[in-house]
């Protein structure tokens, strides 16, 4: 396929007011100038002037995991029934068939971050995938993605409340100091030959990625103090994380830009639900990345709804994040971040083929999705409802 005459952007750098991207067996060949197009590539698709764009992507969301519509029947994004459940795998709960998946085809979504939620002080494995398909399996770039842990009101909510432990902020931080511990003098052992492949620990072995920088903590933080728990543990226990929320980041930038963290921002397209939310606000995200903090924005589906991501981003924009902020926020800084920017989140030559073809900006209210092409396929036109 050649997709012609359109307003390239890239994400990597450059932009091209008229201009191809070639794709080939699922990757993106060339990026250029109209001028430099191929004659000879293939069926050609005219973008009339339309922005073309690497695909979107949802850093944090829960599309698939927590089903729209079906209550306890679709919900399988917490374990509420012990509070460290590091060996959980998103890969074994997410339903393809979830109508959201469509939903963020729709929107030119193309590739997302989905996992388990914040009951457990630690959730078990997120996964990354693509939006497109019917076996799990086959829809997946990375897996595990990271390691959910959480801090603050839902962990004490779903165990305090019920007289279990944990039921305070000492207690969250105590159970996760005790796991990493824990998963530490495995990993030492392990790496010293003293465990036999027969007494191998399932639970423990499920953070030997964690440890080897592999994948990060994917942290569930709003508060001011919680991020500074999670930094500080993290720091202690020389590991990676992703501080997710981030809710009043604004409050604390200087310190988040020096922790050297990256933060998932969202959702913020939703009521204040809780306490530990009540300085939410669209401004985080500018405020983020003026302190130089490498942003993406998400939408936390179902609690705002995937198909108003852009929108998301969009109101970023409104509230001070710099244009070129927001459109990084759901593309490229949302890869790097995930750690897939190998793959997606970029018009580069090698990478997938998962573009969006807009009328416009697209974090514009009014602007249409035209296209979206996952792996170089043409999955969604303008006016397909289903």
């Amino acid at each position: 396929m050649l997709i012609t005459n359109g307003k390239i952007f890239t994400m990597a750098g450059q932009t091209y007011e008229n201009g191809y991207v070639h794709i080939e067996g699922g990757k993106i060949r060339a990026v250029g100038d109209m001028a430099e197009a191929p004659e000879e590539a293939g069926p050609a698709l005219d973008a009339g002037g339309a922005w073309v764009m690497p695909g979107l992507i949802d850093a944090h969301c829960h599309v698939g995991i927590t089903e729209e519509k079906w209550g306890m029947v679709g919900e399988d994004c917490n374990e509420r029934t012990c509070p460290l459940t590091p060996h959980l795998r998103a890969l074994d709960a997410v339903n393809p068939m979830d109508a959201a998946f469509h939903d963020a085809v729709m929107a030119g979504i193309t590739s997302l971050m989905t996992g388990p939620g914040s009951s457990n002080v630690v959730g078990g494995q997120s996964l990354f995938m693509k939006v497109q398909g019917r076996c799990m399996d086959n829809m997946v770039v990375k897996a595990p993605a990271a390691m959910k842990i959480a801090f603050g009101e839902n962990p004490k909510k779903d165990y305090g409340e019920n007289g279990n432990t944990p039921g305070s902020r000492m207690a969250i931080a105590g159970l996760l100091r005790e796991e990493l511990q824990k998963a530490r003098r495995y990993q030492l052992k392990k790496e010293k030959g003293e465990i036999a492949p027969e007494d191998e620990d399932f639970r423990m072995e499920c953070w030997l990625p964690v440890f080897r920088r592999e994948i990060p903590l994917k942290a569930h933080v709003h508060r001011a103090d919680d991020i500074l728990t999670a930094i500080r543990i993290a720091k202690e226990f020389q590991l990676d994380m992703t501080l997710d929320h981030c809710t009043e980041g604004h409050l604390i930038a200087d310190e988040i830009a020096e922790s050297g963290f990256p933060a998932i921002v969202g959702p913020d397209l939703s009521s204040r639900s809780k306490i530990e939310i009540k300085n939410m606000s669209f401004k985080t995200a500018g405020v983020l990345e003026r302190a130089g903090v490498k942003t993406a924005i998400m939408t936390d589906h179902p609690v705002s709804l995937i198909r108003y991501l852009p929108l998301c981003a969009g109101l970023s924009v409104k509230q001070g994040l710099s244009l070129e902020g927001g459109l990084r926020a759901i593309t490229i800084h949302a890869a790097q971040i995930c750690r897939v920017a190998d793959r997606v989140g970029s018009l580069e030559p090698d990478k997938d083929a998962d573009i969006a073809i807009f009328s416009g900006n697209p974090m514009e209210t009014f602007t249409k999705t035209l296209y979206t092409i996952i792996d170089g396929e043409i999955v969604y036109r303008e006016g397909e409802q289903g």
